[in-house]
C-alpha cells in the first residue's frame, strides 16, 4: 500500500484510479486508511465476494489472499490481470504504467469478471 500511496499521482496522471479490495471489515479498513493517509479508495471485502468474482487466489498456508492487480476499463470490463504467485509477486508501478500505455483508448482485450 505504501508503494501505491507513493505512486498514486503518476497512476492518476496516466488516467487510472486505484481501488484496493481489502479482506478486513469496514472498521478495520477505515482505521488503516486514516492511519496511513491513503489517497485512494479501500473497499472492505471480509466475505471475499469481490476477490472471488475477480479470481483472486488464496493460499491458506501462505498468509491468505495473494496479491492481484486488475485494470478495469471505464466500461467495467477487465483489461489487464495479474494474479501473484507469492506475497511479494506484485507488479511495479513502471509495469502498471506500461500496461496502461499499451491499452488502446476505449478498446483492448477484455474479459468479464467471473460471476
Amino acid at each position: 500500500m505504501a508503494q501505491l500511496r507513493q505512486d498514486y499521482q503518476a497512476i492518476k496522471a496516466a488516467g487510472a484510479e486505484v481501488i484496493a479490495i481489502c479482506p478486513e471489515d469496514e472498521a478495520a479498513v477505515k482505521r488503516y486508511w486514516e492511519a496511513e493517509r491513503l489517497p485512494f479508495l479501500g473497499i472492505p471485502d471480509p466475505k471475499h465476494e469481490i476477490a472471488r468474482m475477480y479470481g483472486q487466489r488464496v493460499r491458506i498456508l501462505k498468509l491468505g489472499r495473494l496479491p492481484s492487480l486488475l485494470v478495469v476499463g471505464r466500461d467495467g470490463v477487465v483489461k489487464v490481470t495479474h494474479h501473484g504467485e507469492s506475497m511479494s509477486d506484485i507488479p511495479t508501478t513502471e509495469v502498471l504504467l506500461g500496461k496502461l500505455r499499451e491499452l488502446p483508448a476505449g478498446t483492448g482485450s477484455a474479459t468479464k469478471p467471473n460471476a
